[in-house]
């Protein structure tokens, strides 16, 4: 299945090229059956024709612009005239030769199949605690890797640079308190936080002080601390549908990765059965509003835009009144976020936030904030404005796969204590996954369940 994609995107625009190939070879060989030239050829041409054949082999997969190729109906009568017009031995290697093509592909079926048991519900990132539970949509079996994997990539720079920097300092050296303190500005460094780094360094120092260390026990010890900080927040998105619809507004810095969350979040919303509403607040941006009108052809929501520069608190009032018009269970409101014109764009968030509570006064329901990794204490910063002006009441890190930075959830969860929903590491539309403290504090510290053991 994989090797039929990577081909098809290799050969992306030069099929003619086969073709041309398949309709000179065989009248070479009409034309002189006799010679003994042409018979090395048949079987090059006939494993060509069965990698050709692969059920994958759909210009359709690649972001769906191009169908499927037209020359398919043809492949299967190509294979079998080589087949009958050279039946002697020499042609059997090929033949032995073809399933090892296709054995990855076989491998990859078992994968697919073992799917987690349907009793038990998954993650999804948010529950509804009251009101009608709509049918869920059948999620179509994963080809990827797992998400703990992606998890573990995408953490890989922070976890790499920690545990190189923890092995470096306790290599042939005890425990004492020089060791300890030189630990623990590892760890603020890494942006983990002054009060992560204590208790690490603090239960480290009642189960080894005085004895030798290795960065294994530093490392298991960091992960079972960052575990303990995390777990109070991580929790689901609560959805209230007793009243719809439930009105979330994104807030963040522009940058953060704002647009892209609510399109992964609708899409996780509709498939779970939801109507989903999403209105384009972010007015100051035309790409904004363009983006979020894509997201929601994608996923199947319903959108509500505007011109650019129009008034963001009156495009949240048609999006409330649209969500109710037309029974949208969930309506996601997309904002404006530049920091560097603060004063103005926070009075206008807050215009929103007033405007949405005329029209229920407990809208909007929940008030959810992206962070760029990236960007380390910034996002601190950034944390304490917003809650200020908009009432956060959960957060968003995007873009752990692309920093080093990645400890600053930490400190974020051990001061704010906010709920974190989501975590990001990719573009892709199922980068976006429930918040796991465990699995987090696992990849960041670089170890696995069995160290954890």
């Amino acid at each position: 299945m994989a090797l039929g994609f990577m081909k098809n995107v290799f050969t992306f625009g030069k099929k003619d090229a086969p073709k041309d190939e398949q309709t000179v070879l065989p009248e070479d060989e009409t034309e002189a059956p006799e010679a003994a030239t042409p018979e090395p050829e048949a079987p090059a041409e006939t494993v060509t024709e069965v990698e050709s054949a692969d059920p994958w082999d759909d210009d359709s997969i690649v972001g769906g612009v191009v169908g499927p190729s037209q020359s398919e109906p043809e492949e299967p009568a190509t294979p079998e005239e080589p087949a009958a017009e050279t039946p002697t031995a020499p042609e059997a290697p090929p033949a032995v030769e073809e399933p090892a093509v296709d054995e990855p592909a076989a491998e990859a079926l078992p994968e697919a199949e073992q799917q987690p048991d349907p009793a038990a519900p998954k993650n999804r990132g948010f529950e509804i605690t009251s009101g009608a539970k709509p049918e869920a949509v059948p999620s179509q079996p994963a080809k990827r890797l797992s998400w703990f994997q992606r998890l573990k990539a995408g953490l890989f720079r922070t976890s790499q640079q920690l545990s190189g920097q923890i092995a470096a300092l306790f290599t042939k050296r005890k425990l004492d308190e020089e060791a300890l303190e030189e630990l623990e500005d590892l760890l603020i460094q890494a942006d983990l936080g002054v009060e992560t780094a204590m208790r690490i360094t603090d239960t480290l120092s009642s189960e080894r002080y005085g004895r030798d260390v290795t960065g294994t026990d530093v490392s298991r010890i960091m992960a079972g601390e960052i575990t303990k900080v995390l777990g109070p927040v991580a929790k689901p998105l609560a959805l209230d549908l007793s009243k719809k619809p439930h009105v979330i507004l994104v807030v963040g810095v522009n940058g953060t990765g704002k647009t892209t969350t609510i399109g992964k979040l609708a899409a996780k919303l509709t498939g779970a059965g939801l109507k989903v509403t999403l209105g384009a607040g972010d007015t100051f941006r035309a790409a904004a509003i363009e983006q979020l009108k894509i997201w929601a052809d994608r996923t199947g929501a319903d959108f509500v835009g505007t011109k650019l520069g129009a008034d963001a608190a009156g495009l949240a009032y048609d999006a409330f009144k649209r969500g109710q018009e037309n029974g949208s269970d969930v309506v996601i409101i997309d904002t404006a976020g530049r920091l560097q014109n603060k004063a103005e764009l926070m009075d206008e968030l807050a215009k929103i936030v007033r405007v949405l509570g005329k029209l229920d006064p407990d809208a909007p329901h929940t008030v959810l904030q992206t962070l760029d990794a990236t960007t380390g204490q910034n996002a601190m910063n950034q944390v304490e404005i917003f809650r200020n002006i908009a009432g956060v009441s959960g957060l968003v890190m995007t873009k752990l796969d692309g920093t080093a930075r990645g400890g600053i959830l930490v400190a974020i969860a051990a001061k704010h204590k906010l709920p974190v929903y989501f975590i990001g590491v990719g573009e892709g539309i199922d980068d976006l996954e429930p918040f796991e403290a465990e699995e987090f504090a696992q990849a960041i510290a670089g170890t696995t369940e069995e160290e954890q053991a």
